[in-house]
């Protein structure tokens, strides 16, 4: 069996990937918030940071929450931030769990290329959302997730079903 995911390989090819660690047009999560919430898949804004949808997920529903201020790490940023990243992961685990009912969540950032991160230079969290036996054999076998539906629909759907405070 084969399933065509060609939106796969832009990731592996390091499409989006920025060019250098500065902040500007050339850092996606700067370029971002320039574009319409849906053009940009930003599922939800705050003052200081906003919640997006990623290109490349691990799951469905798979976010983001990104400040706006081009920062690398953890510790650099202000407390209006930290409040605003740590708001919007609440506010994207309760709209997550209301549109598909997710089971559970891993919540994290990876800090430093070594520890993994993709992008470095400009912080992110990630909100991944779990079911019970989402780990099927398609990426255990075949290293291929099945998302059963577009980006930019499942923006509309956490979007519509955000709360507003």
């Amino acid at each position: 069996m084969r399933l065509w995911t060609p939106h796969r390989m832009a990731y592996i090819e390091g499409e989006n990937k920025p060019t250098s660690t500065d902040a500007g047009s050339g850092c996606p999560f700067c370029r971002i918030p320039g574009l319409s919430d849906a053009d940009g898949l930003i599922a939800a804004r705050a003052e200081s940071a906003y919640a997006v949808l990623n290109l490349y997920p691990y799951n469905p529903g798979h976010l983001m929450v990104v400040p706006y201020r081009h920062v690398a790490d953890y510790t650099e940023l202000t407390q209006a931030e930290v409040a605003d990243v740590a708001k919007l992961t609440q506010q994207a685990m309760q709209t997550v769990r209301t549109v598909s009912a997710a089971h559970g969540f891993n919540i994290g950032m990876n800090q430093g290329e070594i520890a993994g991160a993709g992008i470095a230079a400009h912080l992110h969290q990630h909100v991944v959302p779990r079911w019970g036996g989402d780990t099927n054999f398609m990426p255990v076998v075949a290293q291929t997730k099945v998302l059963p539906q577009l980006l930019s629909d499942t923006r509309a759907l956490l979007a519509k079903s955000w709360p507003t405070d």
